[in-house]
């Protein structure tokens, strides 16, 4: 819109010029204020661009509008004299000494707007091509006018000086205009090249002026006052200026453009003054001495340009040379490959290195098709990214990058890289051997989906084709998974070695391979675990060939002159529909453990029962967890009965899980998750420190009453086995302040005697040993529990040091019925006497299990004939009390046996209240009668006294 409004204007004016403005006085008003105002626009907008506008253009805006100030104060008063007071100009006058101030400030922002030198021949060349260019044109000028003008001027010197000064300060601006080379890159290039034209424009009418043909005929509002118009409105809007929608195009061409006119101007000058010495000389004739003058300076001063181009060109020659020779030596000493092809893909250079990569020589290389070259696997893929890459523009895509095989001069093919560049008409390829690292890049591909050991594909690879066996078209029931686990590896492992262990890992692996079919897959996941895929199969055929891999897997395996041996558990799981490769492989794996669990060395097959069942033990874990943070456990005491007196020797800690009802529970089941790990060392720690704890409270309620009742707390081997436990227990015994006469710690035989199902070999069983003797030596009681057991050997009795042993349960339950029961516990009990040791049995329910032992010489009993698991208002009642009833010495009937909670069932199982109370008792020393003796706990809470088993819902 401003660019539109300017051209209006300006043609609006011309319009106006052309026909006089239909009257002489508007047309002198437009000449003189029009002009005026035009000029104060200029002006006006060129100070106030230069003093709100930072950079480096700011001096020249105010050089430009104090030039512009200048011609509104000449016209203005030119308007003065010829409108308002309507006399005669004089000469001089103000007007022309305003005039004669616009070309100063003018040439100096001209000069702000160059492009400085950068050495001393530069500015003696800038110099040198301003007089060439301002020779010619005072030449040439003086010639047609000045000449005339200055012979009129003669008697008046102020006038003479006053009528050429205005037309040299003219040709000096041309000059300027024609000579320098303006900023662009840093600044506006519209705004600069807009004010250029702007007074280039004033100058050429300020040259018409001055013709004496022009000058003798003018007056105000002709059409040479349009050009000044015009001139003054293009500066006003120069400083606003902007590029056009074809900048990009004009800043593309106009270096070139702009060099090119650079290197003729002084051979244009020299051609101007020349045309200019001939007109005096043939025109006039006679010769000018002044323009004779003039024009012998230009030709010095061409000739001194020229030397110094000259020097400058040799300079500039030596340097390109230098660098040429030094590009040259990069070009041929460096590793890469440079070939230059023309469009048709002739290589019309090679650089020296082709023979370092190639294995050829460049020379023979040299004339050659590119095409020829590549691999014809690859020349499509190349031919692509060329034309890709040469229909783009240089400056979206300056270079491009192709990777591809090239024929060696061996005959095999390299794995090149090259960079493509556009030369000319043709492109530069910067090409590089990469064969080894495609070569590593492939082998690290293959190690990320393959194992190091075996080169089996690994647990990710194996994933990925299970993937795509499932999502193949046909029924997902014909993909299995067979996980297998070597039985026996980790013995292998300790006795003979990690290396051993390896190579029987690859023996393993090549044998699954040779019996499997060869479109299965076989991967090793880790350790001595592996996996198989097998498709098209039924579960018959699948568990034919589970079946041939775990025979071939136990074949015996020679390895450094030593035979070895190991089995195979295999699970075996078939895909259903919607089932990820995941967790069919999750199913595989609970299936081998099945097989393990089943008796290993044998083949299972995923039952969903399993996963329920892996379910319910995580929820197990969790809800375990839960209940020992959250203080969920309350520990019982059930007394431990002398059978020849009825007093309580001792106390058997036993936990209880409290429900949300607020119901103690026998948690059996939910014990029995906490078999092993983490989880289940924390609760025994929690186990012995709340007993120990209770016991210290006790002792401080009850005094001399509980001092030789011990408390009994039952440990696996495996947490007494484990390191740091006698330290625990010494700290604790320390910090509680209760002797460890105070405790007793028991172990089940089976799990100190059968090492074997607990994982406790005989370097561990040795631990065992030292860390009881280690805790005997402090003065903590020791008893080995289950013996008579099914799976319960003697053997611990000589290798532990216990003080007491206990008889199973089991081993009880069947006395009465059992002669030969009778006979084992006869043998164990005489062997615990003839051993100095305290015997003891537990599950002792009935009155006539409690008398036969008696008789058998069992000095200590628990169970439910006694009590059941007390709370500790209730276990003070019984320590205060003078003991638990004893049945008469004779064998009673079972048929007839009555329970004084109600009758025996056949089974031996006593049916109602257990409570075991004949009347109130009194505490010693007192005559206060205390309450009878709780019942047990089972029968408190509505549960018969076995009923252990049963898991309450979460």
């Amino acid at each position: 819109m401003p660019r539109l409004l300017i051209l209006l204007v300006c043609l609006g004016y011309l319009l106006g010029s052309a026909t006089g403005w239909g009257s002489q006085n508007l047309a002198d008003f437009m000449g003189d204020f029009g002009l005026a105002a035009a000029a104060l626009t200029a002006s006006l907008s060129c100070l106030v661009h230069g003093c709100t506008a930072g950079g480096q253009h700011r001096p020249a805006w105010l050089c430009f509008g104090v030039s512009s100030l200048m011609v509104a104060l000449g016209n203005g008063t030119w308007g003065w004299y010829e409108v308002v007071l309507r006399v005669p100009i004089p000469t001089p006058s103000f007007a022309d000494y305003a005039f004669l101030m616009f070309a100063p400030p003018a040439i100096l922002g001209l000069l702000l707007l160059a492009n400085r030198p950068r050495n001393a021949a530069g500015w003696l060349c800038l110099a040198l091509d301003g007089w060439l260019i301002a020779g010619s044109l005072l030449t040439l000028s003086w010639s047609l006018a000045l000449a005339r003008t200055a012979r009129g001027d003669q008697g008046s010197p102020l006038r003479l000086s006053m009528a050429l000064a205005y037309p040299v300060l003219d040709i000096l601006l041309v000059s300027m205009v024609l000579g320098l080379r303006f900023r662009s890159r840093d600044g506006n290039r519209a705004a600069v090249h807009t004010a250029i034209v702007a007074l280039a424009l004033t100058v050429l009418c300020d040259a018409l002026f001055t013709s004496q043909a022009l000058k003798d005929a003018y007056h105000s509002g002709q059409l040479l006052d349009a050009g000044w118009f015009t001139g003054s409105m293009l500066l006003a809007w120069a400083p606003w200026a902007r590029p056009g929608g074809h900048g990009i195009a004009v800043v593309a061409r106009s270096p070139r453009v702009a060099s090119t006119f650079s290197a003729l101007t002084p051979y244009v000058a020299a051609a101007v003054c020349t045309v200019g010495l001939l007109y005096n000389a043939f025109g006039q004739g006679q010769l000018d001495r002044f323009v004779l003058i003039i024009a012998c300076t230009v030709v010095f001063a061409l000739i001194l340009r020229q030397g110094i181009m000259l020097l400058d060109n040799l300079a500039l020659a030596q340097k390109l040379s230098h660098q040429e020779n030094h590009f040259r030596s990069l070009v041929q000493g460096s590793s890469d490959v440079i070939m230059i092809a023309d469009p048709d893909g002739v290589l019309r250079y090679v650089s020296p290195a082709a023979h370092g990569v190639y294995g050829r020589p460049a020379e023979e290389l040299i004339g050659t098709r590119l095409p020829d070259l590549v691999h014809p696997e690859d020349l499509g893929h190349v031919l692509w990214e060329v034309q890709r890459y040469l229909a783009q523009s240089p400056s979206d895509e300056p270079t491009a990058r192709i990777e591809c095989r090239i024929r060696s001069g061996a005959g095999e093919w390299l794995d090149v890289e090259s960079t493509v560049n556009r030369y000319r008409d043709g492109l530069i390829f910067n090409c590089r051997d990469v064969s080894e690292r495609v070569r590593l890049q492939a082998q690290l591909e293959h190690n990320a989906f393959h194992d190091t050991l075996t080169d089996l594909p690994n647990r990710a690879l194996f994933l990925d084709r299970g993937r795509a066996a499932l999502a193949a078209p046909g029924d997902p029931a014909g993909v299995a998974v067979l996980f297998l686990d070597l039985d026996g590896f980790k013995a292998v492992n300790d006795t003979a070695g990690h290396q051993v262990g390896d190579e029987l890992l690859v023996q393993a692996a090549r044998r699954l391979q040779d019996t499997v079919r060869t479109g299965d897959t076989v991967a090793r996941l880790g350790g001595d675990e592996f996996a198989v895929l097998l498709c098209g199969l039924d579960q018959q055929q699948a568990e034919t060939v589970a079946e041939r891999l775990r025979t071939a897997l136990t074949a015996p395996y020679w390895i450094g002159g030593e035979e070895l041996a190991v089995a195979a558990s295999i699970g075996i799981a078939f895909a259903e529909l919607g089932i990820t490769p995941a967790k069919l492989l999750r199913n595989a794996d609970l299936a081998m453990y099945q097989a393990k669990k089943n008796g290993k060395g044998r083949v299972a097959v995923y039952d969903p029962q399993l996963r329920n069942d892996l379910r319910r033990r995580t929820e197990l874990e969790q809800r375990l967890r839960v209940a020992v943070r959250e203080g969920r456990f309350a520990l019982l005491h059930e007394p431990v009965v002398e059978l020849e007196n009825g007093a309580v020797a001792a106390l058997s800690a036993q936990a209880r899980w409290r429900s949300a009802q607020g119901l103690l529970l026998t948690p059996a089941e939910f014990l029995r998750a906490s078999e092993g790990g983490d989880r289940a060392a924390r609760f025994s720690r929690w186990m012995v420190e709340q007993a120990v704890q209770l016991a210290v409270e006790r002792r401080a309620r009850l005094g001399p009453v509980v001092e030789d009742v011990p408390v009994a707390v039952r440990l696996s081997a495996r947490r007494l086995a484990a390191p740091g436990l006698c330290e625990s227990i010494e700290a604790l015994l320390r910090r509680t302040g209760l002797p460890p006469s105070s405790l007793l710690l028991e172990i089940a035989e089976g799990d100190a005697a059968d090492s074997r199902a607990h994982h406790l070999d005989d370097r561990r069983f040795e631990d065992l040993g030292r860390r009881l003797t280690a805790l005997r030596g402090l003065g903590i009681g020791l008893a080995l529990d289950g013996l008579g057991g099914p799976s319960a050997p003697l053997s611990g009795l000589h290798r532990l040091p216990v003080e007491l042993i206990k008889l199973d349960r089991g081993l009880v339950d069947g006395l009465l019925e059992s002669t030969f029961l009778r006979t084992l516990a006869t043998s164990v009990l005489r062997l615990g006497r003839e051993l100095g040791l305290t015997t003891g049995a537990e599950g002792v329910d009935h009155a006539a299990q409690a008398a036969l032992l008696r008789e058998l010489g069992c000095r200590r009993g628990q169970g439910a004939f006694f009590s059941g698991p007390l709370d500790e208002p209730r276990l003070d009642a019984v320590l205060c009390g003078p003991g638990f009833p004893l049945p008469r010495p004779a064998m009673p009937d079972l048929s007839r046996l009555v329970h004084p909670s109600g009758p025996v069932h056949p089974s031996g199982e006593v049916r109602g209240d257990l409570r075991h109370h004949r009347a109130p008792h009194a505490r010693p020393g007192s005559d206060q009668p205390v309450r009878p003796y709780p019942p047990v706990l089972g029968s408190h809470l509505g549960m018969g006294p076995h009923d252990e088993t049963s898991f309450p819902p979460a």
